[in-house]
């Protein structure tokens, strides 16, 4: 089955379009697509959007970098945004067939190839990172380029995490990682007083007691004071909701909001909740919108009528006689609508008056049961491809000293996915649970057979858990995975 990642590298060069170009073709690698590419002269600063399949899209990364350290020269470099490398940061963003594990993993190898061909050091970051202090980049790129240049050797929470305590002579380091979406929102203000700026970027972002999921700095930009923000999950943290805190800091220092801009792309999700909240269109859902619905309607081309030709091509798969897909990924497919059902019944109960009260609740089931959802989207490839991992290592082993190692290895990895799976599907059948009191019953049923499907997924998954330890050599890891799998049945 197809992989889709997003990459959205970000370089420190916004003015010499020339050499943006060059970078740009430097990343032409087949099977990856250019989506989006901005320049920025204050911030002196390109930001470029790529999907692709896994493989294509890591090498595609590699030669961006690479490219970006033969231009770009970070002894002259001179803007508004901060920077530690001519190629800065590198985040990998799963979009459909992998999870953020395997983007975690992508970003490993990619950083670890960045040093090899490059001699450019790298540091992990958000999920990739390797300690809790360098999930955050401020964290990692504080004072940056000139400032960890003289500290990378003698201080230890500056060495990187590949590469020798040293930066790159003109290409600095580079931090790459695997998040979420994130949207790279930028408000302008009426006023040339950037400390105004600062000040509200300062109420708004989370590490100074403002909003969730937002990161905010203020820039002088085009002879403009800018809120500069990036918002890391808009579906807890929406984009109206950061606009009009913004917009209520700005009236105390006398100011307002002139424009913003969204730097890369926005998802169309984003969107749509931000003209539910300014129309403020009663009883708005996705629906509603003309391309939605003929997306729904038309979708398979109505050859076999909408749901079906959604649906029959992955039946199909499960009927074919080949090991994958299998039972992991039937699994993973049961929890993913278990999920879904869940979400549609919450979605359907917000809103209403009768159900006003719970209004949080029922906001914060719908935003964990998405996540949930996407996740579980992600296993259904995942199990299939690590089934197909576990009998290319039992091919390979015939010729390895490192036999057992090396079945292990892809065993262990075939046990984490279904165990994954069993964990989000019992989680997926507590919200189910909590969501019956609040919500309407004349959607029970739909309750019901969510209920169902999660404890399908959680008796399938731990099946496949189960067939893989009893091949495990390494006692103590099935020890472990036991323990957990006891846990997710209660016993």
């Amino acid at each position: 089955m197809q992989t889709l990642v997003e990459c959205v590298p970000n370089f420190s060069e916004g003015r010499d379009k020339s050499k943006v170009d060059a970078i740009v073709d430097a990343m032409k690698v087949e099977g990856v697509y250019l989506l989006d590419h901005e320049m920025d002269a204050d911030h002196n600063r390109c930001v470029i959007t790529l999907a692709g399949e896994r493989e294509a899209i890591q090498e595609a990364a590699i030669r961006g970098v690479g490219k970006a350290a033969e231009l770009i020269d970070l002894n002259k470099h001179q803007g508004a945004h901060p920077r530690l490398g001519a190629a800065d940061v590198i985040p990998f963003i799963p979009i459909e067939g992998v999870s953020i594990e395997d983007c975690v993993t992508m970003a490993r190898h990619v950083g670890e190839q960045i040093w090899k061909r490059f001699q450019i050091p790298v540091y992990l970051y958000e999920a990739a990172a390797t300690s809790p202090e360098r999930q955050n980049l401020e964290n990692i790129r504080r004072g940056q380029f000139e400032v960890i240049r003289e500290e990378i050797a003698t201080v230890a929470s500056r060495k990187p995490d590949f590469g020798e305590a040293r930066l790159h002579h003109t290409a600095g380091a580079c931090v790459v990682g695997a998040r979420k979406f994130l949207i790279a929102y930028n408000i302008f203000l009426n006023t040339a007083e950037v400390e105004i700026a600062k000040k509200i970027a300062k109420a708004v972002r989370f590490s100074t007691g403002g909003m969730r999921f937002v990161k905010a700095a203020g820039f002088l930009v085009r002879g403009q004071a800018q809120v500069s923000m990036n918002l890391t999950d808009f579906e807890q943290t929406p984009i109206h909701r950061v606009f009009e805190l913004v917009r209520r800091e700005a009236e105390r220092y006398g100011v307002a909001p002139s424009s913003s801009e969204i730097v890369g792309l926005i998802p169309k999700k984003a969107l749509e909740q931000a003209a539910e909240w300014f129309l403020q269109v009663e009883h708005f859902d996705s629906s509603l919108i003309l391309e939605n619905r003929l997306t729904a309607v038309m979708g398979g081309k109505m050859a076999v009528g909408g749901l079906r030709a959604g649906v029959e091509p992955f039946i199909e798969q499960l009927a074919a006689p080949t090991a994958t897909p299998g039972g992991g990924s039937a699994a993973a497919a049961s929890a993913a609508m278990a999920a879904g059902l869940a979400a549609m019944v919450a979605s359907m109960s917000r809103g209403k008056k009768a159900y006003a009260q719970y209004e949080r609740e029922l906001s914060e089931a719908i935003s964990r049961l998405s996540q949930l959802r996407e996740e579980l989207k992600a296993a259904i490839n995942a199990d299939a491809e690590s089934y197909n991992a576990v009998m290319s290592a039992y091919k390979r082993a015939k010729d390895s000293a490192n036999a057992d190692g090396m079945v292990d290895s892809a065993l262990k990895r075939a046990t984490s996915i279904p165990l994954s799976v069993a964990e989000r599907a019992r989680e997926v059948s507590s919200l189910v649970e909590t969501l019956r009191p609040i919500t309407n019953p004349n959607m029970k049923s739909d309750l019901t057979t969510a209920a169902a499907l999660a404890r399908a997924a959680i008796e399938g998954a731990l099946a496949n858990v189960e067939i893989n330890l009893e091949s495990l050599n390494d006692a103590e890891f099935v020890s472990q995975i036991r323990k957990q799998t006891a846990v997710i049945v209660g016993r």
